[in-house]
């Protein structure tokens, strides 16, 4: 038999390590989760967390758009 030695049971997650939160949306530029929802991802039902996994594609972690720039700065 090809049993395993142990077996974890992993939760469900997606973080992609990329963990970096945006200033101003306040997401994760990674997996597009809040600070609140990644802190609490472990304690979290299995419901709650398929809700949350339902939502991250509508999320935009970071604006798609640029700051400006230099040309920005110069206008200052």
């Amino acid at each position: 038999m090809n049993e395993p030695v142990w077996k974890r049971n992993e939760i469900e997650s997606p973080c992609i390590n990329v963990c970096v939160v945006h200033p101003v949306t306040r997401l994760c530029t990674g997996c597009a989760r809040s600070i609140d929802e990644i802190t609490h991802w472990s304690r979290m039902s299995p419901e709650a967390r398929a809700a949350v996994m339902l939502e991250l594609p509508t999320r935009e972690p970071a604006p798609k758009t640029r700051r400006g720039g230099r040309a920005a700065r110069l206008k200052r």
